[in-house]
């Protein structure tokens, strides 16, 4: 139910692993939602990305971002708390993906705002079914914010 049906659903994936960065590109090529797919590997590219900077003036403006926690140079708390503290960017859902567990890290990603927190699976399968359980809902259940 995207707003607008012929556009493909744009997903921004903030991770510096390119391993995860493999699968998680791998399970949602493996879906049916029409999309396109932005990789950036740490926070501070993410918003260069976010706000067209640097080698990003001609970046799309993503529909959900897919974010990591731990990265160098700006991490995934300090982009979250940037992109919703940014009145232009905040309505961009987005889905920390992380392999932590910890309750201090799932309670400050929601105390940022973040719209949802899944810890990345270590078992393959889990893990691609994580990710595609994460496309199919914002691509085709819930409604996004147009682009503007």
């Amino acid at each position: 139910m995207h707003a607008d049906t012929s556009a493909p659903v744009r997903i921004l994936v903030v991770d510096d692993d390119p391993g995860d960065v493999l699968m998680i590109e791998e399970a949602l090529g493996d879906s049916d939602v029409h999309k396109a797919i932005d990789v950036v590997s740490d926070g501070q590219e993410a918003m260069e990305f976010l706000r067209r900077q640097g080698r990003h003036v001609t970046a799309v403006r993503p529909d959900v971002i897919l974010l990591d926690l731990n990265m160098p140079r700006m991490d995934g708390r300090q982009v979250l708390s940037a992109v919703k503290g940014d009145a232009d960017l905040r309505t961009i859902p987005v889905v920390v993906l992380t392999t932590s567990n910890a309750d201090t890290d799932i309670i400050g990603s929601y105390t940022l705002q973040a719209n949802a927190y899944v810890a990345k699976p270590i078992d393959l399968d889990e893990f691609n079914d994580a990710v595609r359980r994460i496309d199919q809902f914002f691509g085709r259940v819930a409604v996004l914010p147009r682009r503007h």
